[in-house]
């Protein structure tokens, strides 16, 4: 029998193909997905990776053997699985590994209207059900099987989309995107079509290789072209998409790029423009210009934990307009409640095109603050280490303590979270305070009690 624990992660299934799973198993998950979530119908879609289309293809094959009809939406962003999902009001499926090397595999699953399924929301259930099948054999199949059919909704994502954000009358713009040979080359021309925007195109050929580098712009390593292209070319921005298209990275006219934080504090204050006094999510690692922000425009800001999972939640607890993360993940009310980073591209553009400015002077008033970024380190003992940490922060004078997510320490001047990596043997850092010299030495006192 295969080991689940290895593939099924809190929100999601990830591993390697074949080694870790295949499209048998995939066939599995689908009957399951169509056992847990009891619908009728639902819709499947997969980005570029060469295993994609096969394990798409078993997954639909699974649940229409249960008698669920299937719409088939093909090559699509994950972010455009979720627009399918909230449009046809059909629990989803995409197959993505997103940011991963070639040789993995995933699936994201939602309920109808993009509502995520995670370990406490189904996810358990589903594992659960392909452990036992996969040990006795299939499941019965239904009296007469679903209908596998195939539906193109590009352009109706792109219509959404642009229904949310005008950028009709915006200034023309010259825009670099790298597509990472990710599935941002499928749907950035048709969102882009007929706009006042200049695309220099950058891998946009869909290759699941990867051959030009990761479809990971978290990773500085992946933008330098990005940002090489900007400069040579006198872009006025720069857009970098991940594999599966969901997160969208940022960089300004001078090829520097423009944090995640100061996206959400931009795209915060202009959905409160548009929805007077709305709540704000933003994760416990977010600068602290995102709350600031938020009140200096009306809204009201709430905290939460890393996560996406976590932000929809608090998104459907609160009504929520928006939600960002540190990560470039953007979640939008208007949306779903999912995340989109199209959607995000797409107010940056319209803030950027909407004034005479470059981009670094609009960004500048949203980014504040000094950061450390994220830093990772290896510890044998994730659980000692972080209570050596807490313990030397305990009772310090003007410190206040708070255990949300990991972590967090808070003074006048920086605050720092320390939070273990649920996947790895990691605790991760990170660091922001009122210049970059007190940044660095709170930085580099966390890290001598977290190494030592």
């Amino acid at each position: 029998m295969p080991d689940l624990s290895q593939i099924v992660k809190a929100y999601d299934v990830r591993g390697v193909v074949p080694d870790q799973w295949d499209e048998s198993l995939s066939e599995l998950f689908g009957a399951a997905f169509a056992r847990v979530t009891g619908a009728d119908a639902i819709v499947v879609g997969h980005d570029m990776r060469p295993s994609s289309p096969g394990l798409a293809r078993a997954f639909a094959r699974g649940a229409a053997s249960l008698g669920v009809d299937v719409t088939e939406i093909g090559l699509c962003s994950t972010d455009q699985l979720y627009f399918a999902s909230g449009y046809l009001g059909l629990p989803g499926a995409m197959f993505t590994a997103s940011h991963n090397p070639a040789r993995y595999n995933g699936i994201k699953m939602c309920r109808a209207g993009a509502a995520p399924i995670g370990q406490d929301t189904g996810l358990a259930d589903i594992r659960a059900l392909v452990e036992e099948w996969a040990g006795t054999g299939a499941p019965e199949p239904a009296a007469e099987s679903g209908t596998i059919t195939q539906r193109d909704v590009l352009a109706d994502y792109a219509a959404h989309l642009r229904t949310l954000v005008d950028l009709t009358a915006i200034r023309p713009l010259k825009v670099v995107v790298d597509a990472g040979n990710g599935m941002g080359g499928h749907t950035v021309p048709t969102v882009f079509e007929g706009l006042p925007l200049e695309l220099d195109a950058l891998y946009f050929e869909l290759d699941g290789t990867f051959p030009n580098h990761e479809a990971n712009p978290l990773d500085p390593k992946n933008i330098v072209d990005l940002q090489a292209r900007v400069r040579e070319t006198g872009a006025d921005i720069g857009l970098a998409f991940d594999g599966d298209a969901d997160r969208c990275f940022v960089v300004d006219e001078r090829g520097e790029p423009v944090s995640p934080s100061a996206v959400t504090a931009l795209v915060a204050a202009r959905e409160l423009a548009k929805h007077p006094g709305g709540t704000v999510i933003h994760n416990c690692i977010t600068s602290w210009s995102v709350p600031e922000v938020v009140k200096e425009n009306g809204g009201s800001p709430v905290r939460t934990r890393v996560g996406h999972s976590f932000i929809k939640a608090e998104m459907a607890r609160t009504g929520a307009i928006f939600g960002g993360e540190h990560s470039a993940h953007y979640y939008f009310r208007d949306f779903w409640n999912a995340d989109t980073g199209m959607l995000a591209a797409l107010h940056v553009l319209a803030a950027l095109g909407g004034q005479k400015g470059p981009l670094s002077d609009l960004v500048g008033q949203y980014d504040r603050y000094a950061a450390s970024g994220e830093i990772n380190s290896t510890v044998d003992d994730q659980t000692g280490r972080m209570e050596a940490v807490k313990a030397a922060y305990e009772g310090r004078e003007g410190a206040e303590l708070d255990e949300l997510d990991g972590l967090t320490v808070t003074t006048a001047d920086w605050w720092f979270n320390l939070r273990p990596s649920n996947t790895e043997p990691l605790l991760r850092l990170n660091v922001e305070a009122r210049d970059t010299e007190t940044a660095a030495g709170v930085r580099d006192e966390v890290l001598s009690i977290v190494r030592a």
